[in-house]
């Protein structure tokens, strides 16, 4: 049996996840942030770090952005085929939760309508959605506004089979190093390998969604996972990049099949707020 869920409730929810998001930091960011404020060796690195957290504070308690760029908004829609969306078209209806969004909540607007015209559309949209259709009665939306020093990092890897797991981790590597400290470190690091030249950059912006206390349930992935963070987090790039143990506070790897002739590897950094909001419909 269908079950309808109206457009004026996915723009309510895309709304009040926009302002969330841009706002508080999620549990596993905050989790992470302190575990590196513990963890970390290097005086000035550690004190880089208790200023991130004193602005994490202030923005929570005074209703601040968390960070002046406030991203383009970035949507994982899972939509259950069960689900009948009436009073509009879903893509309108986020759309128009993002526009109130960052409206209504004095957020700042950063996209422009065109690439090389680059004329502000002032309201901060249209998002960049994707949609996944899978079994069930529900919505499932994650939303990441993603701001562009980072963005402006991200790296895809047109590599040859015989690069193998070795080149994979090397690409990882090089990207990271390029990005330095541009890419606001501690940083999260998504990485997709597999799959086509955009399903693999995909997949990368989707593993910066992924809680960063929740590693890959493939054992070499996992293990992929933890060396090259280990091996980051050696290169002393640091908090702001000013030196110190702890560059990245996660490396999220996703993977999915790929052509006999080809490994498509993407690697979209975040910086360390890694905004982003799950929610259920």
């Amino acid at each position: 049996m269908m079950r309808t869920i109206h457009v004026d409730e996915v723009i309510q929810n895309v709304k009040e996840m926009c302002i969330e998001a841009n706002h508080f930091l999620s549990a596993d960011m905050k989790a992470a942030l302190l575990d590196a404020k513990a963890s970390e060796k290097s005086p000035l690195g550690r004190q880089i770090l208790e200023q991130l957290d004193d602005n994490l504070r202030i923005a929570s308690e005074d209703m601040i952005p968390i960070c002046q760029d406030t991203g383009m908004a970035v949507v994982f829609a899972e939509v259950g085929q069960e689900v009948f969306v009436e009073g509009g078209l879903l893509t309108d209806a986020i759309n128009e939760g993002v526009r109130r969004g960052y409206v209504e909540g004095f957020l700042r607007k950063s996209v422009v309508k065109d690439p090389l015209i680059r004329e502000n559309t002032k309201d901060n949209t249209p998002a960049v959605i994707h949609y996944n259709i899978v079994a069930g009665d529900k919505i499932k939306l994650t939303l990441a506004p993603k701001g562009f020093g980072s963005e402006n990092m991200s790296r895809v890897f047109m590599l040859k089979p015989a690069d193998g797991i070795e080149g994979v981790k090397n690409a990882v590597l090089t990207a990271v190093k390029d990005a330095g400290p541009n890419a606001c470190p501690p940083m999260v690091v998504g990485v997709g390998i597999g799959g086509t030249f955009e399903k693999c950059a995909i997949m990368a912006k989707q593993a910066l969604a992924r809680p960063v206390d929740c590693r890959s349930v493939i054992p070499y992935v996992k293990e992929m996972e933890e060396e090259l963070l280990a091996r980051i987090n050696e290169s002393g790039i640091g908090p702001g990049g000013l030196g110190g143990s702890t560059t990245a506070l996660a490396v999220n790897i996703n993977t999915y099949p790929t052509h006999i002739a080809g490994l498509p590897v993407a690697v979209n950094i975040c910086c360390h707020v890694n905004r982003h909001c799950v929610r259920e419909l």
